[in-house]
C-alpha cells in the first residue's frame, strides 16, 4: 500500500481522508499491523486502481 500511496503523491492523512478512514487506522494497514475488512480492502483496491489480489499478494500487478 505504501509505495502506491507514494505513486499517488499522497501522505498517509490525505489517503485516509480520501478512503474515509482515520489516518491511524490507516497506518495500521499500511504496516500491516491490522487487516482491513472486505468493504475496506474493496475500496482501497478501487481507490488505487489495483485488484484485491494485487493487495493481498497473491498477484504481482
Amino acid at each position: 500500500m505504501k509505495e502506491l500511496r507514494l505513486e499517488q503523491k499522497l501522505t498517509q492523512r490525505e489517503a485516509a481522508a480520501a478512503l474515509g478512514l482515520n489516518s491511524v487506522t490507516y497506518l495500521h494497514y499500511e504496516k500491516a499491523q491490522r487487516e482491513p475488512p472486505l468493504t475496506v480492502l474493496a475500496d482501497m483496491a478501487q481507490f488505487y486502481g489495483v485488484s484485491v489480489d494485487y493487495l493481498l499478494g497473491l498477484t504481482d500487478y
